[in-house]
């Protein structure tokens, strides 16, 4: 029988590697941001759509730079889950 203490463990590796399989992606939209923010307000152009394309380019660029790494990482994780399931059910 899995006990609370497991359960807790599981939920809060589960959350850091979430955390740390996004935080990649979520910089880089964040630098990206920053910097067309900073040039809207030099140049003094208020276009919305501005923002949009140059962020997601971006993230789809870095998703195929991190992508290797984000699901190298996941795949570990639901490795070790499913290779630990045996002892969650006693």
């Amino acid at each position: 029988m899995i006990t609370e203490g497991q359960v807790m463990d599981i939920a809060r590796d589960s959350l850091f590697l979430i955390i740390k399989v996004s935080a990649p992606l979520l910089l880089v939209s964040l630098v990206v941001g920053l910097f067309i923010s900073i040039f809207q307000t030099v140049t003094s152009i208020q276009e919305q759509t501005l923002t949009f394309v140059p962020k997601i380019v971006s993230v789809f660029l870095g998703l195929m730079l991190v992508g290797g790494w984000m699901l190298e990482n996941l795949s570990a994780y639901m490795t070790e889950l499913w290779s630990n399931f045996g002892l969650y059910l006693r």
